[in-house]
């Protein structure tokens, strides 16, 4: 069940997924700041001149959309902000949860020159996590579209192991506010994210993937045979036999007993190729 932030509460009355990634992060900097922010002591960030920011903004009712036409999934709990159930400074405003799977739904414009699915997941991975644990919920879509006009999903489960360290630091940083004491970074780094295989992609404008692909293709066949080679040839070599050689090829047996393979060159001052 979740539990809905009163209207009246601020952001200065918990810590939310935004938060945790500085938290979680290395700019001391931001750290700092956000600490006077919690206490009181500054006003928020103003981010209307941040393009970035609006652009994920206005773009977010789109993203949202093109999800569910690609998907066929439901995102419901749009903009809903919800309280930890026991821990209640905790809190987070979701993007949205996917219906069916009760994962929670986040929505990102990221720019294409730097982009890359696998830092996409890093760079959201504290507000995903944070989010995770306070709906208890297993896992989180991130949802994404780049100003070179891409779109990408990508699926992250939810990780208890990163999870406590992530409750830890979050728990230190909120004495830090209660108590005046100023918070030091926490120096965690994020797991790498297991990006799960969800689109299909056309390789056939890559000049590279079209070269390798016709050497592929041309030595499938002497690939086979040589596999089968050097299985028939192991077969061959008798169990006592440390070394066993003939017509240009070297076998030797290993003190573990496994054995290797090498093609003398029949040129003197040449070296053998080991297989």
């Amino acid at each position: 069940m979740l539990h809905s932030v009163r209207s009246t509460a601020g952001r200065r009355a918990f810590i939310g997924g935004s938060d945790a990634r500085i938290i979680m992060g290395d700019d001391e900097g931001a750290l700092l700041r956000l600490w006077r922010e919690k206490r009181g002591e500054i006003e928020p960030e103003d981010l209307s001149n941040n393009l970035i920011v609006q652009l994920g903004i206005v773009t977010e009712p789109l993203n949202r959309h093109w999800y569910e036409r690609n998907t066929g999934q439901v995102v419901t709990a749009v903009q809903r902000q919800v309280f930890h159930p026991v821990k209640r400074w905790m809190a987070a405003t979701l993007d949205g949860m996917v219906e069916g799977t009760g994962a929670v739904f986040e929505a990102k414009f990221m720019l294409p020159w730097s982009f890359s699915e696998e830092g996409a997941a890093e760079k959201h991975m504290a507000q995903l996590q944070h989010n995770m644990w306070v709906i208890q919920s297993r896992s989180a879509v991130l949802s994404i579209i780049t100003g070179g006009g891409k779109w990408v999903e990508i699926t992250i489960p939810a990780d208890p192991l990163y999870q406590h360290l992530l409750l830890t630091a979050e728990k230190k940083f909120w004495r830090c506010v209660e108590s005046g004491e100023a918070p030091h970074l926490f120096g965690v780094e994020p797991p790498r994210a297991k990006i799960e295989a969800v689109r299909t992609v056309d390789m056939s404008g890559s000049n590279a993937w079209a070269e390798f692909a016709s050497l592929m293709r041309q030595t499938r066949t002497a690939a086979l045979d040589h596999e089968r080679a050097k299985t028939e040839l192991k077969a061959l070599v008798p169990e006592d036999a440390k070394e066993a050689r003939g017509h240009g090829i070297r076998a030797k047996r290993s003190k573990s007993g496994a054995i290797s393979f090498e093609i003398l060159s029949e040129e003197p001052g040449h070296a053998a190729i080991q297989q």
